[in-house]
């Protein structure tokens, strides 16, 4: 996929209103149930709390990507 194609559809999926609300309840359940996990349950807090991390990595990515800034090879993307 050329760098424009990527530019674009990272746009198209940012200009979506579902796109945003699909994941904003992602990032919500994931934090409610880190929240609500058993107080002795690390494993499940970590868990939820990779999960919200997550979501929010691919929000960056993908803005990352719709402003244009990644080159073609992707050693500019985010980390």
């Amino acid at each position: 996929m050329k760098p424009d194609e990527k530019r674009a559809a990272a746009r198209a999926m940012l200009d979506n209103p579902l796109f945003h609300l699909v994941m904003d309840d992602l990032e919500a359940s994931a934090i409610n149930g880190c929240i609500a996990a058993p107080l002795k349950d690390d494993e499940a807090r970590a868990a939820y709390a990779a999960e919200a991390r997550a979501v929010r990595n691919f929000r960056s990515k993908l803005k990352f990507l719709a402003e244009g800034q990644a080159n073609a090879d992707g050693k500019d993307a985010p980390a």
